[in-house]
C-alpha cells in the first residue's frame, strides 16, 4: 500500500506541475463501417496518438463519448497490447495488461484445466458480464465445481475469441446491471472485433519453457514443454463501404508438469501431471458490415472454435509408503495396471458465437435491432483408465457424456440526442433472451457396475470396487438433464450535459425471468470538470446476477481434491431429494449495492485516474462445503449423512449443492497512469503504471434448513478463505514501451500481492507468497512486410511459494493453483509474421 500510494502521489504531483491543457473536445460518432484497413501492430505503435482520446462504447449509450470523458472508469485495450506478450490465450493476455482482472491456471480440477475462468476486482467470473461487439455473449457450459478459484460459477470463456480477431477490449470497471442486465456487477469486458475492407497479415509464435522446478522434495531443469500458435486475417472490401474480416487462429500445445516426487511410491518418482493441459485448438472468426440504404447499415459476426484439451486426474499408484493394502493391489492387477496409472481427462469443446443486426437512424432516432445466438458443447473422455468394478473386462478409455449451453438474444436499443441542457441523450431498450441447457449420459462402463453376468474376471468375494471412471467418472441417466428458461427485459438510459462542466446520467431496468420472476435496478452518475485537467466522478448502483441454469441443475459424480487428497463427491441440485436433506432451496438471484468515486487528471501527454469502489453483495450463490462425515460431528450426524449417501447408491463418499446467503464487501482501488513521450532523436516511450488495491470480506454465510439434527456447516473455513483471500489484495504494473522508427521494446513488471489456497484448518493453507514477474520482448515490424518479435516471460523464472511436503501427500501438487500468475516458470518465444 505504501509504494502504491508513493507512486502515485508522485504522478499525480508531475501532473498538478504541468502545463494544464484543455480537455479534448468529445468526437464523432466513429464510423459503422470498416476503415480501409487495419495494419497488424508495428514496431512504433508507442507513437500512436493519446489513448485518453479513445472512443467508448461501454458504460455510455451518448455518440463519441472518450475514455478520460467518462462517468465511470473505463480501460481500453488495443489488439497490439494484446498481441505483444508471450502468450496468444485472450484471458492471459489480458490479465498481463489489466491489473483489476486476475486469471489464474488451475490444474487437477476436471474441466477447470480447460476452460479457465478470470476474475475481476476479486469476485465470482460471473459476475462480470463479457460483450462481443457490444451483444451478449454466452457462458460455458462447464460448471467449476472442484477447489478452483471462481468455484461454483460458470463463466463465459475468454479463449475462445482469438486476440487476431480484435481490435481492442474496453473494460468497464463498475457494476452495470441497470444498463446492460444480469452479471454486471463488477463490470463489463466489451471485445470488438477487427473491422477492415483491406489488408492483412499472419503470424507464427513458437514457445518454450527454460525453468528450474525447486518443489519440496524435487529439483530439476525443464526445458521445451513447447507451443505453437499461427494466426492469419483478411480484410475484403465490396461495394461502397462493406466489409468482410476474416481472422483464423490455430493453437497446439504440450502439457506442463510441475508436480513433486510421489513418496508412496519406490523408488520416489514423479507419477502426476500439474500444470496445463495438451490443447489443439482451431478458431475462426468473421466479422461483416455493410450499407442497406443512406440510413441503414446491416453488420453481422461468427466465430467456431474446436478445442480438445487433455489434463490429467491424481495418479493411482502401488503405494509403499503406507503400504497398499492387498485389495487396492488385487484392483489394479485386475484392470491390467500392475504398476499403476495416470488417468487423463479430455474435455472436447466445440463453441459458437455469431450475430446479426441492423442499425441506423430511423425518423431521427438511431436505432439497433439485433440478434444473436451462441451455443457450447463440451463433450468429456477418460483415457488410460479402468473401471475397477469391472475387473479384467475394464475398457482403457470411456466417453463420459456431454454438456450443453446455448442462448439467443434478441434486442431493441434505440437512442436519441435532444437539446435540453447543452444536450441530453435518450436511449431505451427491450431484449429477450432465452436459455438452454442439457446433460447427457456417458457409457455405461464410465459410470455403472456390469450388467449382472456380462463380465469375467470378478472374484466373487469382490465388494468394494468403486463403479465408474477412475479420475472422472461419467455422466449417467440419472444426471441428464434438459432445461430451459426465457427472460424480458426493458431499460432507460439518460445522459445529460447540464453545462460545460457538469454531466449526469441515470438508467432503470426491469427484468422478468420465468423461473424465478422479476427483479429492478437502477444507477445514478455524475462526473464534474472542475478545470480543463482535472475532474470528479462517482456513480451509486444496484445490481444483481441471475441463478445460471447450470448452477440450478447440475449433478455428477467426481473425485474432488480435500486438503490434497482426492475424494469421491457428488454434486446435487439444491432442490434434489439430497440438496433438500442437507438444507438445499430454489435458488434466488445475487443482488448487489456499487459505489464508486474518482478522480480524472491530465496534462499533455500524461493522463491519470484514481477510483475506489465499494462492492455489497447480498444473497450470493455458493457452493456447499462437501458434507462428509467427520470425527468433529455427532454420531447421529454422521450416521444420518452416510445413510443420505449410501442411498444415492454412487459409491460417493460426500456431497454438495448450491445454496443462497452469502453476503461480501469489497472494497478497492484502481489507478491507472500513462506518459507518451515523442523525441525527434530517440524515439518515443510509452509508460503506464497501473495498479489495483482489494479487499474482500465474507459478512454472512448460509443459514441451514436441513432436515438433519443438528445440520451439518454449509460454508467454513476454506470456502470463506477462498472468497476472501484467494485472489491478490495488490497488484501492480508498470509497463515501458519505446520505439524507433521499425524497432521497438517492451519491458513489464507485475507485482502480486499473497494468495491463500486454504485448507480446512489452517495448517492446510498454501500460501503462493508476494512476487514480482518481470517480461521482456524486442521487435523489429512494418506496416507491410515482415514482423518479427523475440521475448522472454518470467524473466527471471520465479515461481509462487512450493507446496510443503506436508500437503501434498500424493506429490501431484508442487505449487499452489491459485496462483494468479501460474506456476510454469520462464517461458522463450519467437514471432515471425508478414503485413500486406
Amino acid at each position: 500500500m505504501t509504494i502504491i500510494s508513493e507512486l502515485l502521489l508522485a504522478a499525480s504531483s508531475a501532473a498538478l506541475a504541468a502545463q494544464a491543457a484543455p480537455a479534448p473536445a468529445q468526437q464523432d460518432e466513429p464510423p459503422a463501417v470498416a476503415e480501409p484497413a487495419q495494419a497488424a501492430p508495428v514496431a512504433d505503435a508507442a507513437a500512436q496518438p493519446n489513448e485518453g482520446d479513445d472512443i467508448i462504447v461501454t458504460g455510455t449509450r451518448t455518440a463519441g463519448r472518450s475514455r478520460l470523458d467518462s462517468v465511470a472508469p473505463v480501460d481500453v485495450l488495443s489488439g497490439a497490447s494484446l498481441q505483444r506478450q508471450g502468450t496468444t490465450e485472450l484471458a492471459s493476455a489480458l490479465a498481463a495488461i489489466a491489473p483489476s482482472i486476475d486469471f489464474p491456471r488451475p490444474s487437477a480440477t476436471d474441466g477447470t484445466d480447460a476452460i479457465r475462468p478470470a476474475t475481476l476486482r476479486g469476485l465470482s467470473p460471473d459476475q462480470t458480464l463479457v460483450l462481443i461487439n457490444g451483444i451478449r455473449a454466452h457462458a460455458s457450459s462447464l460448471v467449476n465445481t472442484n477447489g478452483s478459484v471462481g468455484r461454483g460459477s460458470a463463466a463465459v470463456d475468454l479463449n475462445t475469441v482469438p486476440t487476431v480477431a480484435l481490435d481492442r477490449i474496453e473494460v468497464l470497471r463498475d457494476g452495470a446491471s441497470a444498463q446492460y442486465g444480469s452479471d454486471a456487477i463488477a463490470g463489463v469486458i466489451n471485445l470488438r472485433l477487427r473491422e477492415a475492407r483491406s489488408g492483412g497479415g499472419g503470424s507464427v509464435t513458437y514457445g518454450f519453457y527454460d525453468s528450474q522446478v525447486d518443489t519440496a522434495n524435487n529439483r530439476r531443469d525443464v526445458k521445451g514443454e513447447h507451443a505453437v500458435t499461427a494466426t492469419a486475417w483478411q480484410g475484403i472490401g465490396f461495394g461502397d463501404d462493406g466489409f468482410i474480416t476474416v481472422s483464423g487462429e490455430y493453437t497446439k500445445r504440450q502439457p506442463t508438469n510441475r508436480a513433486d516426487l510421489d513418496t508412496r511410491v519406490s523408488p520416489r518418482r514423479v507419477t502426476g501431471r500439474y500444470g496445463d493441459p495438451e490443447v489443439e485448438q482451431y478458431t475462426g472468426f468473421v466479422n461483416a458490415g455493410t450499407s442497406l440504404t443512406d440510413n441503414l447499415k446491416l453488420y453481422a459476426f461468427g466465430g467456431y472454435q474446436d478445442r480438445d484439451s487433455r489434463s490429467a486426474a491424481f495418479p493411482r499408484v502401488v503405494s509403499v509408503t503406507p503400504a497398499a493394502s492387498a485389495a487396492a493391489l488385487a484392483l489394479l492387477t485386475r484392470a491390467g495396471y500392475p504398476d499403476g496409472f495416470l488417468p487423463i481427462i479430455n474435455t472436447k469443446s466445440k463453441d459458437i458465437n455469431s450475430a446479426a443486426g441492423i442499425r441506423g437512424d430511423v425518423g431521427g432516432f438511431n436505432i439497433d435491432l439485433s440478434l444473436s445466438y451462441g451455443r457450447n458443447r463440451i463433450d468429456y473422455r477418460t483415457l488410460n483408465s479402468a473401471n475397477y468394478a469391472y475387473g479384467t473386462a475394464t475398457p482403457r478409455n470411456f466417453y463420459d457424456g456431454a454438456t450443453i449451453y446455448d442462448q439467443y438474444v434478441a434486442g431493441l436499443d434505440v437512442t436519441r440526442q435532444f437539446d435540453v441542457f447543452q444536450s441530453l441523450n435518450v436511449a431505451f431498450g427491450v431484449e429477450g433472451r432465452r436459455e438452454g441447457y442439457k446433460i447427457l449420459a456417458g457409457e455405461r462402463a464410465s459410470y455403472d457396475y456390469p450388467t449382472a453376468g456380462t463380465v469375467t474376471g470378478i472374484p466373487t468375494t469382490t465388494t468394494n470396487a468403486t463403479p465408474g471412471a477412475q479420475g472422472f467418472g461419467g455422466f449417467s441417466p440419472l444426471n441428464e438433464t434438459k432445461r430451459s428458461r426465457r427472460n424480458g427485459s426493458a431499460y432507460l438510459d439518460l445522459e445529460a450535459q447540464v453545462t460545460d462542466q457538469f454531466l449526469v446520467g441515470l438508467a432503470g431496468r426491469f427484468e422478468d425471468y420465468s423461473d424465478f420472476g422479476s427483479t429492478a435496478t437502477g444507477k445514478a452518475s455524475a462526473r464534474y470538470d472542475i478545470t480543463p485537467w482535472f475532474a470528479l466522478r462517482g456513480t451509486a448502483s444496484t445490481g444483481f446476477r441471475a441463478p445460471s441454469l447450470q448452477q440450478q441443475y447440475f449433478t455428477q459424480i467426481a473425485s474432488v481434491v480435500t486438503n490434497g487428497v482426492p475424494v469421491l463427491t457428488g454434486t446435487y441440485p439444491s432442490t434434489s431429494p439430497v440438496g433438500t436433506a442437507l438444507g438445499g432451496l430454489p435458488l434466488e438471484p445475487e443482488k448487489s449495492t456499487n459505489f464508486s468515486a474518482g478522480t480524472v487528471i491530465r496534462a499533455g501527454g500524461f493522463d491519470l485516474t484514481i477510483d475506489a469502489y465499494r462492492i455489497h453483495i447480498r444473497n450470493q450463490i455458493g457452493l456447499s462445503e462437501n458434507i462428509t462425515t467427520s470425527a468433529a460431528q455427532s454420531v447421529a450426524v454422521n450416521t444420518a449423512i452416510a445413510s443420505l449417501l449410501a442411498s444415492t447408491n454412487t459409491g460417493a463418499a460426500a456431497a454438495r449443492f448450491f445454496i443462497n446467503g452469502l453476503a461480501s464487501t469489497t472494497k478497492g482501488i484502481d489507478a491507472v497512469a500513462h506518459y507518451r513521450l515523442a523525441t525527434d532523436t530517440v524515439g518515443a516511450f510509452d509508460l503506464t503504471l497501473a495498479g489495483n488495491v482489494n479487499k474482500v470480506d465474507v459478512t454472512r454465510v448460509p443459514t441451514s434448513t436441513a432436515t438433519l439434527d443438528p445440520a451439518p456447516t454449509l460454508f467454513a473455513r476454506s470456502r470463506i478463505l477462498t472468497l476472501e483471500q484467494g485472489t491478490p489484495g495488490e497488484k501492480v504494473t508498470g509497463q515501458i514501451d519505446w520505439s524507433l522508427d521499425r524497432i521497438g521494446a517492451l519491458a513489464r513488471v507485475t507485482y502480486y500481492g499473497d494468495v491463500n489456497q486454504p485448507g480446512t484448518v489452517a495448517s492446510g493453507d498454501v500460501h503462493t507468497g508476494k512476487h514480482a514477474i518481470t517480461d521482456l520482448e524486442l521487435r523489429y515490424a512494418t506496416p507491410k512486410g515482415a514482423q518479427i518479435g523475440l521475448g522472454v516471460s518470467n524473466l527471471f523464472d520465479v515461481y509462487p511459494d512450493r507446496t510443503i511436503a506436508a500437503n501434498n501427500s500424493t506429490g501431484v501438487l508442487g505449487f499452489p493453483s491459485y496462483s494468479p500468475f501460474g506456476f510454469n516458470g520462464r517461458y522463450l518465444y519467437a514471432r515471425a509474421g508478414l503485413n500486406w
